[in-house]
């Protein structure tokens, strides 16, 4: 199967906080994660990451830009996939919203520590790890880029 290309978006508030959700229904089902999707075919990275969004949570962002790229391998969902993260912000004092409920049971504002915490004692405690699980592409960004930063 060839991989499939993902694109997460770190989408930035005004007090310096990010967004994660609860995905709930498709892959990663009960794992946090950010705003994002499948690239379309024909589909720019700023123009998925807007997309995508705009669909999830209704946030409008602008100052899209590349951040970097991971490789992940599911192997238990026998899926390939090249995450494509994205940053962007959005309006001051704009709030997400869960447009698709099938798919993410809310959204919350979190900080680049907090996240990088999270993420670092998932990776430390593996498969026992029992708080706060990150979607596989977001706990390989710590794992593949230990020094990247937003």
């Amino acid at each position: 199967m060839d991989p499939k290309v993902g694109v997460g978006v770190f989408v930035l508030n005004a007090a310096g906080k990010f967004l994660i959700g609860k995905r709930k229904g498709s892959l990663g089902a009960g794992t946090w994660g950010l705003p994002g999707g499948h690239l379309d075919f024909g589909e720019f990275f700023e123009t998925c990451a807007a997309r995508e969004t705009l669909e999830e949570t209704g946030l409008k962002i602008q100052d899209v830009r590349f951040l970097t790229a991971t490789n992940s391998i599911l192997k238990a969902e026998n899926k390939h996939y090249i995450t494509i993260f994205m940053g962007a912000v959005c309006e001051d004092g704009a709030e997400p919203q869960v447009i698709e409920p099938n798919r993410c049971e809310g959204w919350e504002w979190i900080s680049w520590d907090e996240l990088r915490a999270y993420g670092e004692e998932q990776i430390k405690a593996g498969d026992g790890f029992e708080g706060r699980r990150f979607f596989s592409p977001l706990l390989g960004l710590f794992e593949q880029r230990p020094d990247f930063r937003v």
